[in-house]
C-alpha cells in the first residue's frame, strides 16, 4: 500500500466511524473523501479479497444479499455492501470498513453495470454473476445492448474470471468469451412452440434478428428461447429450477436441480435471485442443503421487499424502477388474498432515472379487477403518476407529495396491509423519515 493510499484509507475510516457514531449513516461520503485523496485507492485492496461481482439490471441487491448468507456457510470472512450503495465510492468505502484479516477475504459486490470496467480495472474478480438486462434509465443506459457494452467492457478484462449468467437472457448468450461460464434458469415446464407479447423488450434473435420464440417463458423475454430462423437457442443450463411449488406476496418454495427451497419473499423474479445465489454457492463448494438453511434464515432486505409495522397497518415499501420489474411487482402483490391498499412514490433524480416514461408500460389496468379500496400518489413528480393511473380508469386515488406527510396519509388508509411502491430516492427519503419516527432502523443512504 502506497503512502498516499495509506492516507485516503485512514481518512476514510476515520470519516465512516464520525458518520456512524453520530451520525447513524454515511455509505458514500467515506468513499469520496478516499478517492479525492487518492483516486487509485481501490488498487490497495485488490490482494486483499477474492472479488465476486453481481451486476445486471434487476435483482442485484437480493442476489448479493443471498449470496452472501450462502458464502458464510463455508467461508467466515465475507464482505459486501449490505445498503446497495454500488458505485465507486460505494464500494470504495465497503472496503474502507472491512476488518483487517489474517488471510485472504471474500467479498461479493453489488456493482452498478456501468461501473463494472472501473471495478476490474483494480481488482481482477474470480466471478460475475450477470442477473438480467432490461430497458432501465435510459438517460444513463440507453437500450439494453448498451447495458450489456458496458458490462462486457468489464468482462473483457478479466477472462479467467468465471461467469456465472442468466441463461434464460439472451444476451447472455449472443457473445462468444474466452470464459469458462455457467448458466442458470428456469426448466419446470416444456411447451412446442410459445411467443411473448409483441411489446416485451429483447425479443429479437442478436444473431439473425429474427422473432424468438420459446418453449418456457418466465416473464418478460426470459425462458427457454429458441430462433426458429437461425437456430440460436438456449445455452445447457448448469442449474435450473426444477419445480415452482406455492408462491405468496412474502414467500416462495420451489426447487433448485430437484433440492427443494424456500425464500422469505415473493415474486418469480426473487426466485431467480435465489437461482443466481445458489449457482454461486455450488461454484464455491457449498452443499445445497448448506445453501437451503441459507435462504430460510428470515432476513429481507430493507429498501427492496422490506415489511414493518406502522400503527396497525403492515406496510410492505418496494423497489421499482423499470416497467418490467414494476410489472413483476404487480403481479406478486396480487397474489395476496387480503384486501389491500396501494402507494405509489415517484421521484425522478439522477439515481432514479430522470425519464418517468417507463410508468406507461406497466400494467396498472389490472389492478381494477382487484377491487382495490384506496389508492395513493406520492413524490415530486406525483403528478405523473396520478395521471398514469387515471388513465387506467382508477379514480379513487389521494395525492401528496410531501414524503414527510405520507407516513401519516399511510395510517388513515383503510386496509390492514399495505403496498408501497418507490423509486429509489423515494425509498431514501421515506426511509429517512420512518428511522426518524422509530418505525425502521437506518443505514440506507
Amino acid at each position: 500500500m502506497t503512502v498516499k493510499s495509506s492516507f485516503a484509507t485512514a481518512v476514510g475510516k476515520s470519516s465512516y466511524w464520525f458518520l456512524h457514531t453520530f451520525f447513524h449513516g454515511g455509505s458514500s461520503l467515506p468513499g469520496k473523501l478516499a478517492l479525492r485523496i487518492d483516486p487509485d485507492v481501490l488498487t490497495a485492496f485488490a490482494k486483499k479479497y477474492d472479488l465476486v461481482i453481481v451486476t445486471g439490471t434487476n435483482g442485484k441487491t437480493l442476489t448479493t444479499a443471498l449470496s452472501v448468507r450462502v458464502a458464510r456457510q463455508k467461508f467466515n470472512h465475507v464482505l459486501t455492501n449490505p445498503t446497495g450503495s454500488n458505485m465507486k465510492q460505494g464500494i470504495v468505502t465497503t472496503f474502507l470498513t472491512a476488518p483487517r484479516l489474517n488471510k485472504k477475504g471474500l467479498a461479493i459486490l453489488e456493482v452498478d453495470e456501468a461501473n463494472v470496467a472501473m471495478v476490474c480495472s483494480y481488482i481482477k474478480p474470480r466471478a460475475f454473476i450477470l442477473t438480467n438486462i432490461f430497458r432501465d434509465q435510459m438517460d444513463r443506459y440507453g437500450e439494453i445492448y448498451t447495458t450489456y457494452k458496458k458490462i462486457l467492457k468489464g468482462i473483457r478484462m478479466v477472462p479467467q474470471a468465471t461467469i456465472i449468467a442468466n441463461g434464460d437472457e439472451q444476451l447472455f448468450n449472443s457473445v462468444d468469451l474466452p470464459n469458462p461460464v455457467i448458466y442458470y434458469g428456469f426448466d419446470n415446464g416444456y411447451q412446442d412452440d410459445l411467443r411473448a407479447p409483441a411489446n416485451t423488450d429483447g425479443l429479437l434473435c442478436p444473431k439473425c434478428q429474427h422473432i424468438l420464440h420459446y418453449h418456457l417463458r418466465t416473464y418478460s423475454n426470459l425462458g427457454n428461447y429458441f430462433c426458429p430462423h437461425c437456430g440460436f437457442h438456449r445455452p445447457k443450463l448448469t442449474h435450473a429450477v426444477t419445480a415452482v411449488n406455492n408462491q405468496t406476496p412474502n414467500s416462495s418454495d420451489f426447487a433448485i436441480d430437484g433440492h427443494p427451497a424456500h425464500i422469505a419473499i415473493g415474486g418469480t423474479y426473487n426466485i431467480y435471485n435465489a437461482l443466481a445465489a445458489y449457482s454461486l454457492g455450488r461454484f464455491l463448494g457449498v452443499q445445497p442443503a448448506q445453501i437451503s438453511r441459507a435462504f430460510n434464515a428470515d432476513e429481507r432486505v430493507f429498501g427492496r421487499q422490506e415489511e414493518f409495522q406502522l400503527g396497525d397497518k403492515t406496510v410492505t415499501l418496494i423497489l421499482v424502477k423499470n416497467p418490467v420489474g414494476l410489472n413483476q411487482v404487480l403481479d406478486m402483490i396480487t397474489t395476496d388474498k387480503r384486501p389491500f391498499s396501494f402507494v405509489f412514490l415517484l421521484n425522478a433524480n439522477y439515481a432514479d432515472g430522470i425519464d418517468t416514461s417507463w410508468i406507461w408500460d406497466g400494467n396498472f389496468e389490472k389492478l381494477k379487477d382487484y377491487q382495490i379500496p384506496q389508492f395513493m400518489t406520492g413524490g415530486e413528480r406525483y403528478r405523473d403518476i396520478s395521471t398514469r393511473l387515471m388513465m387506467a380508469g382508477i379514480d379513487n386515488v389521494w395525492h401528496e407529495k410531501d414524503l414527510t406527510k405520507v407516513i401519516n396519509k399511510i395510517k388513515q388508509l383503510p386496509t390492514k396491509q399495505v403496498y408501497v411502491l418507490a423509486t429509489y430516492t423515494a425509498v431514501l427519503q421515506l426511509r429517512k423519515e420512518l428511522a426518524e419516527k422509530g418505525v425502521v432502523k437506518g443505514g440506507m443512504d
